[in-house]
């Protein structure tokens, strides 16, 4: 138990300094709650909205008014957790996909996923990947909420070598490394948030 506390600890560092969100539920409920809220507060993903003030079609208009719907994407969670969490964004007038992600590469504000693994040393969720579906929900949202149970958290990824050695002998194998959110300094070497990926990561750290 103290070991597990040290390691929580130490990835709560690691991964709060590349700008990680890192909060502590006390089950896969909370965690659901969670994701529902913090669409609910925020706005509407603005990706597909550019030139909705200008005059349009009847067809465009139209694409317009659903964008501003909130949308979370949870593709592979369990039927009885997606069920729950349909239930839950309901109230708040909030649309969950559970596939489909193709037909919404533009509109995801919140992607919800479980971590496999954790690597406490530098702050880092490990996803398989697999499913393409799960793969761009990741990627594609303005906000990843990812659930890591603390039973799947290691010190040091050389300590993760016999589940990775496992994961990785998958074919194909698609195996995420993934540490705060996506950020780039390409451009004038300014730092800049959200340009390949989410912009932002919240972690959610469950004693399961």
């Amino acid at each position: 138990m103290q070991e597990t506390k040290t390691l929580a600890a130490l990835f709560r560092e690691k991964a709060g300094a590349v700008s990680a969100v890192v909060s502590e539920v006390a089950s896969l409920s909370d965690a659901l709650a969670y994701a529902v809220d913090l669409c609910a507060k925020k706005e509407a993903c603005q990706l597909l909205l550019a030139g909705c003030g200008e005059p349009l079609s009847d067809p465009a208009a139209g694409l317009c008014a659903t964008a501003t719907d909130k949308i979370i994407a949870a593709p592979e969670l369990a039927p009885g957790l997606f069920q729950e969490l349909e239930t839950r964004a309901r109230e708040k007038g909030i649309t969950v996909l559970g596939g489909g992600m193709r037909q919404h590469l533009g509109g995801v504000d919140v992607g919800f996923t479980l971590a496999d693994w954790g690597i406490a040393e530098t702050g880092t969720l490990v996803l398989r990947s697999g499913n393409e579906d799960f793969r761009l929900a990741t990627m594609i949202c303005e906000v990843h909420v990812a659930v890591l149970p603390l039973s799947r958290l290691r010190g040091t990824s050389k300590d993760l070598e016999p589940e990775l050695a496992k994961m990785l002998a998958e074919t194909p194998s698609y195996t995420a490394f993934v540490t705060g959110a996506s950020r780039t300094a390409d451009i004038e070497r300014v730092l800049a948030l959200g340009v390949h990926g989410p912009l932002e990561l919240h972690i959610l750290l469950w004693e399961d």
